[in-house]
């Protein structure tokens, strides 16, 4: 890609990306677009967050249905939990700088995890805690199979 061809942020976002890649790789930093450069970073991390709070709303959905709705049980349901849990693990093992957010992450996933829980099957919101009904070791530890 040429350095002398016009992309902005606005008008081309990959042509843009690619174009702070070759200035970043030539050393000519006083050609960047800092501004957009810093937001962009930013929301890396903040797209890190989102994925979290996401496996986490995942697990903790499946298990409280797999808790209050044990007719129901699936093997979908055990590949779901088993997923969301290498995924955390995953994510917090490739980002350490979550763990110390993982508390507020936990309280927000739960609360959607509820939520979504309420919506799948049918019960009154009120079966659900308001407080996880698992340690956080339990959601990600307990063994979870289906009886024979």
């Amino acid at each position: 890609m040429s350095l002398k061809t016009t992309i902005t942020y606005e008008t081309d976002y990959y042509g843009w990306v690619q174009k702070q890649v070759e200035l970043l790789e030539l050393g000519q930093l006083d050609r960047l677009d800092v501004t957009n450069l810093i937001e962009e970073i930013k929301s890396l991390g903040a797209s890190e967050r989102r994925a979290l709070i996401s496996d986490l709303t995942r697990l903790y959905q499946h298990l409280l249905k797999w808790i209050y709705q044990p007719s129901q049980r699936s093997p979908s349901w055990v590949a779901t939990i088993n997923i969301s849990r290498r995924k955390i693990q995953t994510l917090l093992k490739e980002n350490p700088s979550l763990k110390p957010w993982l508390p507020e992450a936990i309280q927000a996933a739960y609360a959607d995890a509820r939520d979504e829980a309420y919506g799948d099957t049918g019960l009154v919101l009120e079966t659900f805690p308001i407080e996880p009904p698992f340690t956080w070791e339990d959601a990600m530890e307990q063994p979870i199979r289906l009886e024979p």
